[in-house]
């Protein structure tokens, strides 16, 4: 009886147990530790006298969690506030020394791989280091002089948006590479979280195998949405009655049905394309075969809203041309990284960048609801037209990595 109890305490309605936390961040706080639950992580304790990156973690259970940050006040700040893996939530912020203050909120979403007291998501060995799926919300502080004056967190009860994908989508944990549901939190406010179980490597069926998707109907309700963009690793399964036309739909229709008996809403993603260029320069090889084709079929067949980010992609690369579009991917010359990377398929934080903002011109185009949370200072894009990579901010994390992620 006792353990039964244990268990079902561990496992109560998660804002039952979630608290309310307030951080002074301009007094001295521990390294986190599992006692106090809270503290400078991942990186050594800032020093007083110099400016540095840093990490702070607390201790929490799953859910969505509101962040009220104030920066400013001490110095010449120049701060840029990330969450878990790498999960970009502002631009850089400048706040000038004596000068007033400035606040931003958002919301995280917290997870964890336990399901219920017999059930665990199976995440990969390397996931195992990943800031997303342990017990602690992350807060990355980076930027040329971070200032930051005081942390709020408290428990929120928003429409949460689920992502089910792979490394086109996984919250990529190291520099260099990123994806597009890392970099879309930065256009949401505080109204609305993004809950990014992608990885890389998945397909459809491994991806539920895995148990990913239960992991999300255990939270999933009314008001939510789940984003499903997969093909890159379907299109190489060669089992008996893999390809286009029969497995991969059948798995589609399997997240279609099990979102919807939750009461939520489900969208579909065409794969993101493959930088391959025709030898003239002027088009791109269809590298992903019937896949986007059978997905929207599904979509048509069972009223799915769907973004054609196959589409959206293709026209970003042909927008910039063969050399430009390198910039959008992982390619770097060997001194940077300690190898040369040249990488066609996954993105760079510029690339991961611009593919979020198709997400949500698509979201737009849809008229989905959730774009009424969108932040003030979104504008509309259009992949014909990309941004300039060399306007592009982006202050690399500390963490990084050469190796490839799973996955083509």
């Amino acid at each position: 009886m006792k353990k039964y109890l244990a268990a079902l305490v561990a496992f109560m309605p998660i804002m039952m147990m979630a608290q309310t936390f307030d951080f002074d961040m301009t007094k001295s706080q521990p390294v986190y530790n599992e006692q106090d639950g809270f503290g400078y992580d991942i990186l050594p304790a800032p020093d007083a006298k110099k400016s540095a990156p840093f990490y702070f973690s607390v201790k929490v259970p799953d859910g969505n969690y509101r962040v009220k940050i104030v920066l400013g006040g001490k110095k010449n700040g120049s701060t840029i506030v990330r969450a878990e893996g790498r999960r970009m939530l502002t631009d850089i912020i400048t706040t000038p020394k004596k000068k007033d203050s400035e606040t931003v909120e958002f919301t995280v979403n917290k997870r964890s791989p336990q399901i219920d007291k017999d059930k665990r998501v199976k995440i990969k060995e390397r996931e195992k280091e990943y800031l997303a799926w342990d017990n602690k919300l992350t807060l990355e502080f980076n930027g040329e002089n971070p200032d930051v004056t005081s942390i709020h967190i408290e428990p929120a009860d928003v429409p949460t948006i689920y992502l089910c994908g792979n490394s086109t989508v996984v919250d990529q944990n190291n520099e260099p590479w990123a994806s597009w549901g890392q970099m879309i939190t930065r256009w949401f406010g505080p109204e609305v979280a993004i809950s990014n179980h992608a990885e890389s490597g998945l397909t459809a069926r491994t991806f539920i195998g895995a148990y990913r998707l239960d992991k999300i109907l255990s939270t999933l309700k009314k008001g939510d949405y789940v984003f499903v963009e997969f093909g890159h690793n379907d299109e190489k399964e060669k089992r008996p009655g893999d390809g286009a036309w029969y497995h991969y739909q059948y798995q589609l229709k399997i997240f279609v049905d099990q979102v919807r008996a939750k009461g939520a809403d489900i969208v579909f993603c065409t794969p993101t394309q493959r930088r391959q260029f025709t030898p003239d320069g002027k088009a791109i090889r269809n590298t992903h075969g019937d896949f986007p084709a059978a997905m929207k079929m599904v979509a048509e067949k069972e009223n799915v809203p769907l973004i054609d980010l196959n589409k959206m992609t293709t026209d970003l690369y042909l927008a910039v041309g063969p050399e430009e579009s390198k910039h959008m991917l992982v390619h770097y010359p060997a001194e940077m990284y300690g190898r040369k990377l040249e990488d066609n398929t996954h993105f760079n934080p510029f690339g991961a960048y611009e593919v979020a903002k198709c997400v949500v011109m698509g979201m737009k185009q849809l008229q989905l609801p959730i774009v009424q949370y969108l932040r003030t200072d979104w504008q509309d894009f259009n992949p014909a037209q990309p941004d300039d990579w060399k306007a592009f901010k982006w202050v690399p994390a500390p963490l990084v990595d050469n190796l490839k992620p799973d996955g083509n």
